[in-house]
């Protein structure tokens, strides 16, 4: 099971996300950086030994102007490989984040407009390099497509994988930032219902949490508050055999 650090940008600023609720984030106060520029925190997870990182655009997402140059100049610095989610829901916009030198698009189901297009940009970019986000309020899917048959989170993921989806994001953001545990009873059912890699993110507490999702046969977990808090330490993980 891989452990993703996780940084998200709004006014081009690294933030702390609590419960989706945008309009109340602040900057990203951290033991790891001593700022909230996300270059910042991304060599602070660059010197820890990280190797990949899930970036949140807040400010594409929300149409705003995307943060192209930040997402450049963190994977020209830091040589991380990046997974954005910029709130693409078109090919040019994740051809345009392709060209920030980011080596994964994230097509979040909360800014997508039409499922047909999960397809079409697997078709353009390939398997590996596009990852679809089940973002979910409350366990229930958020989307701007017709949700109608796919309200239900598990049949949602099993369509994706029946296009191709190699990976897939389970997000609660009604969990992230919130230290309550992930959403545990969805969780299973996607992993006991899905042939591809499952990952997972928002309300993860501890180690015990990442060992019990390494043990249900969780594929990588997003990690952004416990570590930025130090709930969740790096010589945990490895004592844990989890790094």
């Amino acid at each position: 099971m891989k452990i993703i650090p996780v940084i998200d940008i709004l006014n081009s600023v690294a933030v702390h996300a609590v419960r989706g609720r945008r309009k109340e984030y602040q900057p990203l106060k951290s033991m790891l950086c001593a700022s909230a520029d996300p270059l910042d925190a991304a060599m602070a997870f660059k010197t820890l030994g990280f190797d990949e990182l899930y970036v949140a655009d807040l400010d594409a997402i929300t149409g705003k102007h995307p943060n192209y140059s930040i997402l450049k100049q963190i994977a020209d610095r830091t040589g991380l490989e990046l997974m954005v989610d910029a709130g693409i829901a078109d090919l040019e916009k994740a051809e345009k984040v392709m060209r920030s030198h980011v080596s994964k698009i994230v097509i979040g189901t909360e800014t997508l407009t039409d499922i047909s297009f999960v397809e079409e940009a697997i078709k353009c970019l390939g398997r590996e390099r596009v990852v679809v986000s089940l973002d979910l309020m409350d366990g229930k899917v958020t989307g701007k497509f017709e949700l109608g048959k796919f309200k239900d989170p598990v049949a949602l993921s099993h369509e994706f994988q029946e296009m191709g989806v190699a990976q897939i994001i389970m997000l609660d953001l009604a969990r992230v930032g919130s230290i309550e545990g992930v959403n545990m009873p969805i969780l299973k059912k996607m992993l006991s219902n899905l042939r591809i890699k499952v990952l997972v993110g928002g309300g993860v507490r501890d180690v015990k949490d990442l060992v019990e999702l390494q043990n249900i046969g969780v594929s990588g977990v997003l990690l952004a508050t416990a570590l930025h808090s130090g709930r969740i330490s790096l010589e945990e993980m490895r004592h844990a055999g989890l790094l």
